[in-house]
């Protein structure tokens, strides 16, 4: 599974994948989360994130979570 992380260098410059375009699955809101499960890509925003992280993590293939954006 991949993950995202913060820069770890000064100056370095993280590129995201997830746009203002890409929504949540579940309630429309800004996705900061995805998920591939079955060959399939789940969009989340933070919170369902959260509420389905446990779950999902077991089963996903590819976990990407950009929410530290959320606290720049």
């Amino acid at each position: 599974m991949s993950t995202i992380s913060p820069p770890t260098e000064p100056g370095a410059v993280l590129e995201y994948r997830l746009t203002a375009a890409d929504r949540c699955d579940s309630c429309g809101a800004q996705a900061y989360i995805s998920a591939v499960v079955n060959g399939s890509e789940l969009l989340f925003c933070a919170h369902h994130g959260r509420k389905y992280e446990e779950k999902l993590r077991s089963i996903a293939t590819d976990w990407h979570d950009e929410t530290a954006r959320l606290s720049e």
